[in-house]
């Protein structure tokens, strides 16, 4: 347990989160998120009916959800060291890439999730510290609580 601990200080530190350099990792916590939390469309050039379904569960109009993309939930980090952890461009034609500091995966601006938070995107090096720093600790306490 006090090797967990320590590693998990060590990724603290680290200019990366984990599933922006590790493809098996945020493939893993992408379909978690697809799978238990509506995480999508799969495509957003041709939504189907995601936008519908998402409305349905948060009881609001098809239009109020597709304004609650990842690119503006509170989540969303696409701060200049985010940036840099991208293995690759950041942006295309339907929006960019980010990290999700909810479920730990690299998320695209278009899409959306049922945990969307109203207040972001995280643009700063120093807020996207603060949440790496809280991600943290959340991840040490709950080790902590399995001991």
């Amino acid at each position: 347990m006090k090797i967990l601990i320590k590693i998990i200080k060590k990724i603290k530190d680290m200019a990366c989160p984990p599933a922006t350099q590790d493809v098996a990792m945020n493939t893993k916590n992408r379909n978690a998120t697809r799978k238990n939390h509506m995480y999508g469309p799969l495509n957003v050039e041709e939504p189907g009916d995601y936008w519908k379904n998402l409305a349905e569960k948060w009881d609001t109009t098809e239009k109020a959800a597709k304004k609650s993309t990842c690119g503006v939930c509170v989540a969303f980090d696409i701060s200049p060291r985010m940036n840099e952890c991208m293995p690759g461009p950041v942006s295309d034609a339907s929006g960019r890439l980010g990290y999700c500091w909810m479920h730990h995966f690299k998320c695209h601006s278009a899409r959306s999730c049922d945990t969307w938070a109203m207040g972001g995107p995280i643009k700063d090096n120093s807020k996207s510290h603060e949440w790496q720093e809280k991600n943290t600790n959340l991840a040490i306490k709950k080790l902590k609580n399995i001991s």
